[in-house]
C-alpha cells in the first residue's frame, strides 16, 4: 500500500492523454464560478490548491501555488505538457501556465473582461483552447482564437479537430437519447448530426455508441 500525501484531498482524476498524471484539488471557496461570485460581492477569496500525482511512482507535485484572490480551474494535458488555468481576480486576468514535469512557465494572459463571467470556464482541445459554454445556450472561445455562437440547451463541447467542433447533446422526448453534433469552426454552423453517444478513446479515435 502506497501512502500519497495530499493534505486531505481524498479523490483524484486522470489527466487524459498525459500517460500517468492524475490531479486533485480542494475547493476552499467553492468552484471557480462561486469564487468569482464571492469576489464580486466583496467577500475574501481563500485560494485553492491543485496537486499533480504521477503514476506509478506516486510523485506529488504542486506545480502552481495560488495567492489569496486567485483561483485554479481544472487542468488539461496538451502539447506534451500539463496546462494550468488560473484566474487572478484582483488583476482581472486569466492566466494559462504550462508544467513540463519539472518547471512551470506562463503561456498566456487573457483579460478577464473577455468573458461575461467564469461560469464553465475551462480548457478545450485540440489545439488547446480556453473556452466557456453552456450558459445561456452559448459557446465562446477566448484563446488562442476568438469566436462565439449559440448552441442547444443540452449541448456540451467535447473536442475540436481542425475546422470541426464536436458536441454531445441529449434529449428526453420522452425517451432518453444522445446525439453527436458536428459544427464548423469558427461560425458554429451544423455540418452533421449523428445519433448516439460520443466517446473519445485513448489513441484519439472517436467512437459513437448507437
Amino acid at each position: 500500500m502506497k501512502i500519497i500525501p495530499t493534505g486531505g484531498m481524498g479523490s483524484m482524476q486522470e489527466l487524459e492523454g498525459s500517460g500517468g498524471w492524475y490531479w486533485c484539488c480542494d475547493y476552499a471557496s467553492g468552484d471557480l464560478y462561486e469564487a468569482e461570485e464571492l469576489y464580486r460581492h466583496n467577500h475574501p477569496i481563500r485560494h485553492n490548491r491543485l496537486l499533480l500525482i504521477h503514476y506509478p511512482d506516486g510523485r506529488v507535485v504542486e506545480p502552481l501555488v495560488a495567492q489569496d484572490g486567485q483561483y485554479l480551474g481544472a487542468p488539461a494535458f496538451a502539447d506534451g505538457n500539463v496546462q494550468l488555468l488560473l484566474v487572478d481576480f484582483p488583476a482581472s486576468m486569466i492566466r494559462v501556465f504550462q508544467f513540463d514535469g519539472s518547471d512551470t512557465s506562463l503561456r498566456a494572459e487573457i483579460p478577464l473582461t473577455e468573458v461575461p463571467d467564469c461560469y464553465n470556464l475551462m480548457f478545450g482541445h485540440a489545439p488547446l483552447m480556453v473556452l466557456r459554454h453552456g450558459f445561456e445556450n452559448s459557446f465562446q472561445c477566448v484563446w488562442p482564437e476568438k469566436t462565439a455562437f449559440p448552441i442547444g440547451n443540452t449541448e456540451s463541447f467535447d473536442s475540436r479537430e481542425g475546422d470541426k467542433l464536436y458536441f454531445s447533446c441529449w434529449f428526453e422526448d420522452p425517451d432518453y437519447r444522445d446525439e453527436v453534433v458536428i459544427r464548423r469552426w469558427p461560425d458554429g454552423e451544423i455540418l452533421e448530426v449523428i445519433p448516439g453517444a460520443l466517446w473519445e478513446m485513448p489513441d484519439g479515435q472517436r467512437w459513437v455508441l448507437q
